[in-house]
């Protein structure tokens, strides 16, 4: 029989509390011991509604003291490769938010801490465990939209810009805009979709619109109106991946659109799908006849729990859906999204995915 693994949370704000400490907080296997914030009254509070009574303000302290297993890391973007490197070196399962790391150099310590201390890492990237994803995922395993040779993905909001003058527009913490905060979700889920395809070259576009307005902002973020902005808030790309296949995105904080919009598109040899704000469809043809498909799925029940999911991959000792190779892949991806936005140009990747062989 096993043991509960003793799990301690890294970072009290917003996707802290409502992901993390709440989903471990449902699993078996698990025992919440500690929480910690460099703001110890924003975890103090955080730990009262879930009970936990360690509560610290220094994540070295934490890790030295509560002989932890697992740690969630919901840091600004600069911490996680500081944090995770500290919690794997010291034996500790690390689950950490995306992006996996500031860019691709930090993401590859990260992944090299893994391989050295034998421990496991797995990237929150929650849109891969959404029921819609994993029917899909299965359905293009299984070979029904035959070769996938073109797709899209975007994220687009009218009014959703996260933390105006906090660590989300500040580039030194964040890494970047929303190119970092939306396009690693969406770019990721359609490239994980298509069995994380080898990148041949990008060609991006980075523009910042609302620096200066003062609306736009997402409820429920704080916000520091003298606060940096100073990261895009608009990222529109075109990735070509080796064998000519291609993928489209495009990703706004803040746009003068309809409504709010999250979309990954595939067309395949043999069908094609969409999933439009949750929604999906599939597009196929039968005797000699265009079809839609509307899957029936099945909203009471979770085909896959991310926390479950990680939790057993320790026990089991099991790869996760989302290791830290894929974390490596995309930071590479968005690195030279950038740089292809600076420069504008278009820039050769080059092989990124060796990482995942």
């Amino acid at each position: 029989m096993f043991r509960n693994l003793r799990y301690g949370l890294i970072g009290a704000g917003r996707n802290a509390e409502r992901k993390h400490i709440s989903g471990y907080s449902n699993v078996p296997n698990i025992e919440i011991v500690s929480i910690c914030d460099v703001n110890k009254e924003k975890a103090k509070k955080v730990g009262s509604e879930y009970g936990i009574e360690n509560v610290y303000d220094d994540y070295v302290e934490m890790i030295r003291k509560e002989n932890l297993d697992i740690v969630s890391i919901c840091t600004p973007n600069s911490l996680h490769a500081e944090i995770a490197i500290f919690a794997l070196m010291n034996g500790v399962n690390v689950h950490c938010e995306k992006p996996l790391a500031i860019n691709a150099k930090e993401a590859k310590r990260i992944l090299d801490a893994k391989n050295k201390s034998g421990k496991k890492v797995m990237v929150g990237l929650n849109n891969r465990f959404t029921n819609e994803a994993v029917f899909l995922k299965d359905y293009i395993d299984k070979g029904f939209l035959g070769e996938i040779y073109q797709a899209k993905a975007g994220w687009i909001r009218r009014s959703g810009i996260p933390g105006r003058g906090t660590w989300f527009t500040n580039k030194e913490l964040s890494g970047g805009g929303v190119m970092i905060d939306l396009g690693v979700h969406y770019l990721d889920l359609v490239l994980y979709l298509m069995g994380m395809p080898d990148p041949s070259y990008i060609m991006g576009s980075a523009v910042t619109n609302y620096d200066k307005t003062l609306s736009r902002d997402r409820p429920g973020y704080s916000r520091s109106i003298n606060g940096i902005y100073n990261v895009e808030d608009s990222a529109v790309g075109f990735l070509n991946l080796m064998g000519g296949r291609t993928v489209s995105f495009e990703f706004s904080w803040a746009a003068n659109i309809a409504e709010e919009k999250t979309f990954v598109e595939l067309i395949g040899t043999k069908g094609g799908a969409s999933l439009i704000n949750g929604s999906l469809q599939i597009y196929s043809e039968i005797n000699g006849t265009c079809v839609d498909i509307s899957p029936k799925i099945d909203k009471n029940t979770f085909y896959k729990n991310e926390f479950e999911h990680f939790v057993n991959c320790i026990i089991f000792n099991e790869e996760p859906i989302a290791p830290a190779e894929h974390g490596v892949y995309m930071m590479d991806i968005v690195d030279h999204f950038y740089d292809s936005a600076k420069k504008k140009e278009p820039l050769f990747i080059g092989s990124c995915s060796q990482v995942l062989n």
